[in-house]
């Protein structure tokens, strides 16, 4: 087990602290455009935007991912090139290519 020093830990909480009021301020923003009775596409252009940066912040910080860089991004990429082939498949074959 790591033992951190005192500033350290301070560091580490005045950033979950950043992360959990930016990720207030985002739902709250999130709210707010619900009310602004935008077309639909715009409408969730926007929350799907607005989504995924709260769920990168979750992922990077809360699940501690920002450290984990080499790995992540090999996974990713899997995922990436799996997901394409599971959706040029069916449309591949049903052209009979």
């Amino acid at each position: 087990m790591t033992h951190l020093t005192e500033d350290a830990i301070k560091r580490h909480v005045r950033i979950y602290i950043s992360v959990f009021a930016a990720l207030a301020f985002l739902t709250i923003v999130t709210v707010a455009i619900s009310y602004l009775h935008l077309p639909v596409l715009k409408a969730v252009t926007i929350a799907l935007i607005i989504a995924t940066i709260k769920g990168a912040l979750v992922a990077l910080f809360f699940m501690h991912l920002s450290a984990e860089k080499a790995i992540i991004y090999s996974v990713l990429l899997l995922t990436v090139v799996f997901f394409l082939a599971l959706l040029i498949l069916p449309a591949v074959t049903a052209l009979g290519v």
